[in-house]
C-alpha cells in the first residue's frame, strides 16, 4: 500500500472545494458521462448498501471516513472521528460516547427504560445499536456514515441516518502489523494483526488490541487520577471461506472486553471530582455475523445473513457525586444525602436476512430495472437488574420484528436513474418489571424511498429524494409516571433532499452537497420529572414522550483539493436549523413550559471541518485540522446549553515501506468543552439550588504511535 496514494483517496471536505463548486461546470474540463475519469483521488466503494457502488456516484448523502483518516488523527473509538463529518453529534453521560444524533435526530441516554435509538450502528454486519462504546477503531478499513432515513435498508433504527463500520477482509497474501501508541494521562496501546490464506480455500484476519488510559479525571477526595480510567481489550476474526464456485461465505467473530471507570461529575462543574463511591461502565461482548452469498443461480444472487450479539453491560455511578466529610468541611443548610444508581443489563440480538438481488445481465422491465427483495427478522432481548439506593427494579424486554422490503433502480432514461423502495416491519413487544408494569405494545411500519439521480457527466451527479423513515413505541418503566405518560407511539420522518456530487480539476478536486428538509411526526422526545424524597432530596427520572412534530432542514458540504504532489486541503460543513413544534412540558409541580419554535436538543447550527496535508517530500507528512462545533441544548426538557468549540488537531508523520512513527496531538490548545449536561440540583452546600451540570470532554491528548507491517 502507497500511503501518500491512499491518503489521498479520502479526505472528507474542503473550503476551497467549496469555492470550485459553485462556479459553473462549464469551467472545468468535462468528460463523456460513460467514461470514467481518470483521478488523483482513489476511488471509494460505499459497502453499506445493497449494491457496492463509487461514493461519488451514490445519491445519497453520506461520508466515508477511512483508514488513512482514522490514523491521522490516531483515533481509538468512533467518538474521535464524528466531529470531522457534517452534521454528527454525540453524547456521553458513559465512559464512551453509546449514542449518536444525526441531523440533530438521536438518544442522549439510557437508564431504566428499553430504547428505540434513532442511529444504527452496524459493525462488520452485527448490529451494535445502543452500544456504540464498542466501536473501536483498530483494524478498520473505513466508517461510512449514511445521513437521513435508510427506512428500506436498514428500517427502524436508522430513522436518522446509520453508522456502518467495515473491518478489513482477509489478504490474498501473509501479512501482519503492529501498533503501539503511547501518550499522557498515563495511555497506552497495543495491537496485533495477521491475516493470509489458511488455505487455497480459507483466508483469516486476526486483530486484537488492549488499550489503557488513567483517564482525564482526578477524585481529590480519594486522591486518584484513575476513576474514570480506561481498559479496553478487543478481539476481531474474520474468515473468507470460498465454499465452490458459486458459494462464498464471510464469517466475523468478535470478544470485547471493556473494563472503564465512570466518575465525570463534579460539584464544582470541573474534573476534579468528589465522590466516595466512584462508578463503572463495563461491557463484555461476544458476537458474530455470516453472510453467505450463492451465485449460482441463473437470474439472481442469494444473500444470507445471520448475526448474534450477547452483551453483559454494567453501569454505574455515585449519584451525589459527594461524599461524607463534604457537609463536615461545608455548611450544608439542608444537610446531604449519599446515594449509588446501578444498572446490570443483558442484552442479546440475532437477527436473520435473506435477500435476493438480480444479476446485470437478468434486469426485469425491458431489461431497464434491477431489483432486490428480501425478508428480515429480528430477536432482542434486554434483562434488567436496578441497584438503587432508594428501591431496586427488575425487568424483562422481548421484542420480536418480522420485515418485508423491495428496491428497484430502472433506467428511465440515458444517464436517467429512478430508485423506488419499500419496507414493512412488524414489531411485537413485551415488557414487564417488578412493579408489576406489563406491556406488550406491538408496531407496524412502512418506510420506503424515491429517488431520481441524473449523470450528467462522468464527473457529475445530481439527485432528489424522499425518504420515509421510522422507529416503534415503546413503554416507560417508572411507577411515578401518570397512565398518559406510560406509553408512547411510533415516530415517523419524512426527508426531502437535493444533491449535488461534483469532480473538478481533471479530478484534482471534489465536492459533495446536499439541500435537506426533515419533517417529523409524533417525535419521540426525552423529557423528566422529579421525585422529591422524604430526606429532602431529589430522584431525578426520565421517560419519553410524544410531541407534536418537529423539523429539522440544513445543508452538508464535504471535498478535498490535491492542489499539487505537496499540499492537500480537505473540509466539511454542516448547517442546520431545527425546531419543535406544538411541544409543551409539564414539570413536576405542574407547571407548562411551550417549546414549540425552540431548537432540538443535541442540534448544533453549524458543524465544520478542515485540514491541510503538507507532505515536505517521500518521507514526512504533516496534517493540521480544526474541528468546530456550535452550542447546542443538553436537553427536551430543559434549556443549559454547551459552549461553542473550536479544536485543533495535529500530527508528524515519518513513514518508510513497511513502518510508520507519528507524532500527534487533538485538542492542543486544551479547550474545555461539554459532551453532557444536566439541570437539577445536587450541591449540598448551596441547598440543592437547581443549575446546569456538565460531563466535560477530552482536554488535550498528545501521544506518539509506532505501526510496523511485515
Amino acid at each position: 500500500m502507497n500511503f501518500h496514494t491512499t491518503l489521498k483517496a479520502s479526505k472528507s471536505i474542503l473550503a476551497s472545494a467549496i469555492t470550485l463548486a459553485l462556479l459553473p461546470t462549464s469551467v472545468f474540463a468535462e468528460t463523456d458521462a460513460n467514461t470514467e475519469l481518470e483521478q488523483d483521488f482513489e476511488i471509494i466503494q460505499v459497502v453499506g448498501d445493497f449494491r457496492e457502488q463509487n461514493l461519488q456516484k451514490t445519491a445519497s448523502s453520506l461520508s466515508v471516513v477511512n483508514s488513512d483518516d482514522i490514523a491521522l488523527r490516531n483515533a481509538q473509538n468512533l467518538e474521535e472521528i464524528v466531529l470531522a463529518t457534517p452534521n454528527v453529534n454525540f453524547s456521553s453521560g458513559s465512559s464512551r460516547a453509546r449514542y449518536y444524533q444525526i441531523r440533530g435526530i438521536g438518544e442522549r441516554s439510557q437508564f431504566k427504560e428499553p430504547i428505540n435509538p434513532s442511529v444504527g450502528v452496524i459493525i462488520d454486519e452485527v448490529d451494535f445499536t445502543g452500544i456504540g462504546s464498542a466501536a473501536s477503531l483498530f483494524d478498520v478499513k473505513q466508517v461510512e456514515i449514511f445521513r437521513g432515513p435508510q427506512g428500506t435498508k436498514f428500517g427502524a433504527n436508522a430513522m436518522a441516518g446509520v453508522i456502518n463500520i467495515t473491518t478489513f477482509d482477509p489478504a490474498q497474501e501473509f501479512e501482519g502489523s503492529v501498533k503501539a501508541m503511547v501518550g499522557n494521562y498515563n495511555s497506552s496501546s497495543l495491537g496485533l494483526m495477521l491475516s493470509g490464506p489458511a488455505s487455497d480455500k480459507l483466508g483469516y484476519r486476526v486483530a486484537v488490541e488492549q488499550f489503557q488510559s488513567d483517564g482525564f479525571i482526578e477524585n481529590t477526595y480519594l486522591d486518584k487520577e484513575d476513576t474514570n480510567n480506561k481498559d479496553e481489550l478487543t478481539i476481531r476474526t474474520k474468515l473468507k471461506y470460498k465454499a465452490s464456485e458459486h458459494l462464498t461465505i464471510d464469517m466475523s467473530v468478535f470478544y470485547l472486553d471493556f473494563d472503564n471507570g465512570y466518575d465525570a461529575f463534579s460539584l464544582d462543574n470541573n474534573r476534579d471530582t468528589l465522590s466516595d463511591q466512584p462508578g463503572f461502565d463495563t461491557q463484555e461482548t461476544i458476537a458474530t455475523s455470516i453472510k453467505a452469498t450463492y451465485s449460482g443461480l441463473n437470474t439472481v444472487d442469494v444473500v444470507s445473513i445471520f448475526s448474534y450479539a450477547d452483551s453483559e453491560l454494567d453501569y454505574g455511578y455515585d449519584e451525589d457525586w459527594s461524599n461524607a466529610d463534604l457537609c463536615v468541611e461545608n455548611e450544608c443548610p439542608w444537610g446531604d444525602y449519599s446515594s449509588t444508581d446501578y444498572y446490570f443489563r443483558d442484552k442479546a440480538s440475532s437477527t436473520q436476512e435473506i435477500r435476493l438481488v438480480s444479476k446485470p445481465d437478468h434486469q426485469i422491465f425491458a431489461n431497464t430495472t434491477s431489483w432486490v427483495a428480501g425478508v428480515y427478522h429480528k430477536n432482542e432481548s434486554e434483562d434488567l437488574i436496578r441497584e438503587y439506593t432508594y428501591g431496586g427494579l427488575e425487568s424483562e424486554f422481548d421484542a420480536d420484528t418480522i420485515a418485508g422490503f423491495v428496491q428497484l433502480d430502472s433506467k428511465v432514461a440515458n444517464n436517467l436513474t429512478l430508485t423506488t423502495g419499500i419496507r414493512v416491519e412488524d414489531r411485537n413487544a413485551d415488557y414487564s418489571n417488578s412493579e408489576g408494569v406489563n406491556f406488550e405494545p406491538s408496531d407496524t411500519m412502512v418506510g420506503g424511498k424515491v429517488v431520481l439521480a441524473y449523470q450528467a457527466t462522468a464527473d457529475s451527479l445530481v439527485y432528489g429524494s424522499v425518504n420515509r423513515g421510522f422507529k416503534a413505541g415503546g413503554v416507560n418503566s417508572s411507577g411515578t409516571l401518570s397512565a398518559d405518560n406510560r406509553e408512547f407511539e411510533p415516530e415517523y420522518v419524512m426527508n426531502y433532499e437535493l444533491g449535488l456530487k461534483q469532480n473538478y480539476l481533471d479530478g484534482d478536486a471534489y465536492a459533495r452537497f446536499s439541500l435537506f428538509y426533515m419533517d417529523r411526526d409524533d417525535m419521540q422526545i426525552s423529557s423528566y420529572t422529579e421525585v422529591f424524597r422524604e430526606d429532602g432530596s431529589t430522584e431525578f427520572v426520565s421517560y419519553l414522550v410524544n410531541a407534536s412534530s418537529g423539523t429539522n432542514q440544513g445543508l452538508e458540504i464535504d471535498g478535498a483539493w490535491n492542489i499539487n504532489d505537496n499540499f492537500e486541503l480537505y473540509g466539511s460543513l454542516g448547517l442546520l436549523d431545527s425546531e419543535y413544534t406544538n411541544y409543551i412540558h409539564t414539570d413536576s409541580d405542574g407547571n407548562e413550559t411551550d417549546y414549540s419554535g425552540e431548537e432540538q436538543a443535541h442540534s448544533p447550527q453549524y458543524q465544520f471541518n478542515f485540514g491541510v496535508n503538507y507532505f515536505l517530500n517521500d518521507n514526512f507528512l504533516f496534517n493540521v485540522s480544526v474541528d468546530g462545533k456550535d452550542e447546542f441544548y443538553f436537553s427536551d426538557s430543559h434549556r443549559e446549553k454547551s459552549e461553542a468549540i473550536e479544536l485543533l488537531n495535529s500530527s508528524v508523520t515519518y513513514f518508510q515501506d513497511t513502518w510508520q512513527v507519528k507524532l500527534w496531538g487533538r485538542n492542543i490548545t486544551d479547550e474545555d468543552y461539554q459532551s453532557r449536561g444536566f439541570y437539577f440540583g445536587n450541591d449540598p452546600r448551596d441547598s440543592y439550588t437547581a443549575k446546569g451540570y456538565y460531563q466535560l470532554a477530552a482536554p488535550a491528548e498528545f501521544g506518539i504511535t509506532v505501526d510496523y507491517q511485515f
